[in-house]
C-alpha cells in the first residue's frame, strides 16, 4: 500500500475538479484572441434615429479599444460629440467561459445607469448578437436593448442598437 506521504504528495500535486473547473474559468482563450483583434483607435460613423419616423442625426466619434486583465476582457473607451454636447462612453466586453456567453456592460456621460447585454456569436453570419436592458429616464421602466455587431473584416465593423419603447 502506498505510504500517507505518497498519498498527499500526490493529492497535493493533481487538481480537484473543482479547482481545475476554476482554471479553466480564468484562462482566456480562442474566443478572447478573438476579441483582441477589436484592440486598437477606431473611427466610429454613427447614424442615430430617435424616434420612428424621425430624420436621422450623424455623428463621429473615435474608440479606443485594449484588452484588460490580463487578456480577459475587451475595454472600450468612445470620445465624439453628439448634437453638440461632448460625449464620452465606456464598454467592458466579457466572454463568460462558465455560461458560454458573451456579457457586455456601457455607461456614458449622457445618464448614471448601466446597460448591461449578453448574448452569443454567431459563427455563419459573423455577428455577436446580444440583448439586454437599460432604464428608461422618462417612465422609470426597464427598456428592452438589442444590438448585433457584424465583423466585415479585421478593420470595419457594423454595430446596430436598438431600444424597445413603449412596445415598439
Amino acid at each position: 500500500l502506498p505510504s500517507f506521504a505518497q498519498e498527499t504528495a500526490k493529492a497535493a500535486k493533481e487538481p480537484s475538479a473543482e479547482e481545475k473547473a476554476w482554471m479553466a474559468y480564468a484562462t482566456p482563450g480562442k474566443v478572447h484572441e478573438m476579441m483582441a483583434k477589436s484592440t486598437g483607435m477606431w473611427t466610429e460613423e454613427i447614424t442615430m434615429w430617435m424616434a420612428p419616423g424621425a430624420p436621422p442625426t450623424k455623428s463621429t466619434s473615435t474608440c479606443n479599444n485594449r484588452m484588460i486583465m490580463g487578456g480577459r476582457y475587451l475595454e472600450g473607451r468612445t470620445r465624439g460629440t453628439f448634437e453638440g454636447m461632448p460625449f464620452e462612453g465606456i464598454s467592458i466586453t466579457a466572454y463568460d467561459n462558465a455560461k458560454k456567453m458573451y456579457k457586455s456592460t456601457w455607461i456614458d456621460n449622457m445618464g448614471t445607469g448601466i446597460m448591461v447585454s449578453e448574448g452569443k456569436y454567431n459563427e455563419e453570419t459573423k455577428t455577436l448578437e446580444m440583448a439586454g436592458s437599460c432604464v428608461d429616464p422618462a417612465t422609470g421602466k426597464e427598456m428592452q436593448t438589442r444590438q448585433t455587431i457584424k465583423f466585415i473584416d479585421d478593420n470595419n465593423q457594423q454595430m446596430e442598437m436598438f431600444m424597445t419603447a413603449d412596445g415598439k
